[in-house]
């Protein structure tokens, strides 16, 4: 497996961006469960299958149940 980029490294501007709208979503209101599902949606589109897997992992700590994970490759 490739290294993957550090983005903080070589885009700083970047990094700092992504963190701040990190913290706006997470702020937002929206339910954590419904945050991690985007973000796996996200990740399926961009198929990227490190983010798939960090973002199920975390989806179900925050409780998230199988048959919504699941569900995601057919959420348009």
């Amino acid at each position: 497996m490739e290294t993957r980029l550090e983005l903080k490294k070589v885009e700083p501007a970047a990094y700092l961006a992504m963190n701040s709208l990190e913290n706006y979503v997470n702020k937002s209101g929206l339910e954590k469960t419904l945050i991690k599902l985007i973000k796996i949606r996200a990740s399926q589109i961009n198929k990227c299958a490190f983010c798939i897997d960090m973002h199920t992992k975390e989806a179900r700590i925050n409780g998230e149940t199988e048959q919504r994970i699941y569900a995601l490759n057919a959420w348009q």
